[in-house]
């Protein structure tokens, strides 16, 4: 079968701006020509399956385990040598580019615009006959929207990583792709903006309210309009942020917040709402469960293979070590269990003699926030995971500690996003289960919302014409779900806002953000420098000893954005480089 048309167009749009990649693979329709992939709408919705397949997660798969988390004050990767080390020990460099989001996303991109400029308006004489024939052209003609949808998401998480990119917006040759200058980031992120307030009202409203005309239960993995205004709204909220933002243009953060309130008000009249239990967001049937759906706004479907399946990946890179199957992972640091504040309100990240309920003999561990008891495994944890017999033991020469090879450096094991009941013991048979990323959840909007009212009011409690909810009425809603006090009355500016970057680090641990907060924050300085680890070491009459222990990291301001790969910019003479990378 000779290559086609669209074969060849889709694959020169890709590598005009992406190094060499194994993930070429786009299944058999792409040896077809135009004529014979229309014939049918399922090679056309090949094109459209492979397009989500692009969606970027983070379950360790690009870092060999690591989670760019162990890249940020989040977590430490415990086996020494992974090459996320090199974000923070100088390896970093536009040789070394970490382009893999740069190739993935150019990819997903060369694939939308195929889509987009080759397969419209087409009615598939297949399928005319068929009962259901209205229900797949209906899915076709939506086909654009999600396209349009996914290329913007795109854009987004190239504009959070590099600033300003090439613009590619349709199917065209490679010389041409390969002499595309960057453009600036307002230029991508009003692209994203201006595409998403096209998309949302012409794509499908809700997947699972289609009345008669039934879509079947996978459909829901498919974005919808809720979807759009959840990445119009991040993506505003990035823009208005001191990286991409230097002159503090404070009509940027009402546009965020007025796009988060949007999200807000029409997820609600639609029945969402944050769901009941924290700890059901990341269980097995997050993708099928009412109770837990009715947070989630759009999330990746990660499976074992491409052609579907469960997965163990996530678990067996990050059950504790001294566990069958356990290679240690991504601990969390001390940092990060500082931020979880004592049950009462009171800052957990205060030294010890300032905190009433403090207990010398249990530190770190009573009393705590809710979220901290679901997200980190500590010392004594019993029954983490389900299969294991004996209590951790995270000091020093324990059965799940250093100096173990992938022996917690911090204290600390991960436990969000693990399931517990996956056990890799070799005799048994529950070993894979199916995980779900969680690309837009309505927490993560409370506290968008709340960050862009309290950079354009410069106040946590005061409101502003159509946005009536306050900064700190907003983060009340993460708070109150897990039973923890209001935001206190009379906060500071400055206080406020170490509380509210308190609050969206607990909230939102390993669910990909930290990392990205902090860079378009511009307080790398202050949080990336170093980490704290808690060492635990086992005396004599069984009691525990707690030392802290700070680690000196490298950080440099030109880290804020990531180097233009080298092999790009070989390609490409007028791509120019990121300050500070040449």
């Amino acid at each position: 079968m000779k290559k086609s048309k669209i074969f060849v167009g889709c694959m020169a749009g890709v590598m005009a701006l992406t190094a060499c990649s194994d993930r070429m693979d786009y299944n058999e329709y792409v040896v077809r020509d135009r004529e014979q992939i229309i014939q049918t709408f399922e090679r056309v919705g090949g094109f459209m399956t492979d397009i989500y397949n692009h969606i970027d997660y983070d379950f360790g798969q690009y870092y060999s385990g690591a989670l760019l988390g162990s890249a940020s004050d989040e977590s430490q990767y415990a086996i020494m040598g992974n090459e996320i080390e090199d974000f923070y020990n100088g390896a970093w460099s536009p040789t070394n580019a970490k382009s893999t989001v740069w190739n993935d996303m150019y990819e997903g991109i060369a694939v939308c615009n195929v889509l987009l400029d080759e397969f419209q308006d087409l009615t598939f004489s297949d399928l005319v006959l068929n009962s259901d024939y209205r229900q797949q052209l209906y899915r076709y003609e939506n086909y654009q929207w999600e396209a349009r949808f996914a290329r913007a998401y795109f854009y987004f998480v190239l504009a959070r990583q590099y600033g300003g990119v090439p613009l590619v917006t349709h199917n065209q040759s490679y010389d041409i792709t390969n002499a595309l200058p960057r453009e600036s980031s307002d230029s991508i992120f009003r692209f994203v903006i201006d595409e998403c307030n096209f998309i949302e009202d012409s794509i499908i409203a809700d997947y699972t309210d289609m009345g008669a005309m039934d879509m079947g239960a996978n459909e829901t993995g498919r974005a919808d309009r809720l979807a759009v205004i959840a990445l119009k709204a991040r993506a505003a909220l990035y823009w208005a942020s001191p990286l991409f933002n230097p002159g503090n243009d404070r009509e940027r953060y009402r546009l965020a917040a007025q796009y988060s309130k949007q999200l807000i008000d029409e997820a609600t009249a639609r029945g969402k709402h944050l769901a009941t239990d924290y700890e059901s967001l990341w269980a097995t049937d997050n993708f099928n469960n009412p109770d837990i759906m009715c947070e989630i706004v759009f999330g990746r479907r990660v499976y074992g293979s491409e052609t579907g399946g469960t997965s163990n990946t996530f678990e067996s890179y990050n059950y504790p070590v001294g566990i069958e199957g356990g290679v240690g992972g991504n601990c969390p640091t001390q940092n990060l269990v500082d931020a979880y504040e004592f049950a009462s309100g009171d800052s957990a990240g205060l030294r010890p003699a300032q905190l009433a309920d403090y207990d010398p003999n249990k530190p770190y561990y009573e009393g705590r926030d809710p979220r901290f008891y679901v997200t980190i495994a500590k010392n004594g944890d019993e029954s983490w995971p389900s299969y294991n017999t004996t209590p951790l033991q995270t000091y020093y020469g324990g059965l799940n500690a250093e100096p173990l090879t992938g022996g917690t450096p911090t204290g600390y094991y991960v436990k969000k996003y693990c399931h517990s009941a996956i056990n890799l013991s070799s005799n048994s048979t529950y070993r894979a289960d199916r995980h779900t990323w969680l690309t837009f959840r309505l927490g993560e909007f409370y506290l968008n919302y709340a960050e862009a009212m309290f950079r354009y009011t410069g106040d946590a409690y005061a409101t502003s014409g159509d946005l009536s909810m306050s900064a700190a009425e907003a983060m009340n809603y993460t708070r109150r779900r897990v039973g923890m006090p209001d935001v206190p009355a009379g906060l500071s500016p400055d206080e406020f806002w170490e509380k509210y970057k308190n609050e969206r680090m607990v909230e939102l641990a390993f669910e990909g953000h930290r990392f990205w907060d902090v860079r378009r924050w511009r307080e790398a300085d202050r949080y990336f420098a170093s980490i704290d680890e808690m060492k635990l070491t086992l005396n004599a009459d069984n009691t525990i000893t707690y030392r802290r222990e700070t680690v000196s990291r490298r950080w440099e301001n030109r880290m804020y954005l990531f180097p233009i790969p080298q092999t790009e910019r070989m390609k490409n003479p007028n791509l120019s480089q990121n300050e500070g990378w040449n």
